[in-house]
């Protein structure tokens, strides 16, 4: 199996709310989630917007993906919404897209990158600790979890 890693496309929007629902029912144990609302996904997409999504492809589908907004008057890079279809989970590829959103937040000169995690999740906060996150402030159900970077020159 080949991966694609790569920047996501207007056209990637209906895979991307699909994986999301995938998420949310993933995390919650429930079929009772609500997607996206209309045109929210439209600010990753723009040419204007630092904003985007990562994705990663398998056999020509989208398999997962990870929001990466950019937050220049608060200082940081928040990742929102990263998600792995279940069957390719455990394979590296969360990990890699988080890394591709380290590098460009290392090449936009933001940092912290930052970042919620549901407390249930506790694979997802296992990974995200070894990569070097840390727990940054108790949120009630969620943790919000923060890595300090490098500047790329």
């Amino acid at each position: 199996m080949k991966l694609i890693y790569r920047k996501a496309e207007a056209l990637d929007a209906p895979r991307i709310a699909d994986l999301f629902l995938e998420m949310l029912r993933t995390i919650y144990n429930t079929d009772d989630v609500q997607g996206y609302e209309d045109g929210y996904l439209d600010k990753f997409f723009s040419t204007e917007q630092e904003d985007l999504i990562y994705v990663a492809e398998a056999d020509g589908k989208i398999v997962a993906y990870l929001s990466v907004e950019v937050h220049r008057r608060e200082g940081y890079i928040y990742l929102d919404d990263l998600s792995v279809t279940s069957a390719y989970r455990g394979q590296g590829i969360g990990t890699k897209l988080i890394k591709m959103a380290e590098e460009y937040a290392s090449k936009v000169g933001i940092i912290p990158v930052v970042f919620h995690v549901e407390k249930s999740n506790i694979r997802a906060h296992q990974l995200y600790k070894r990569l070097g996150y840390q727990d940054n402030e108790d949120q009630g159900s969620r943790m919000r979890m923060a890595k300090e970077l490098r500047k790329v020159k």
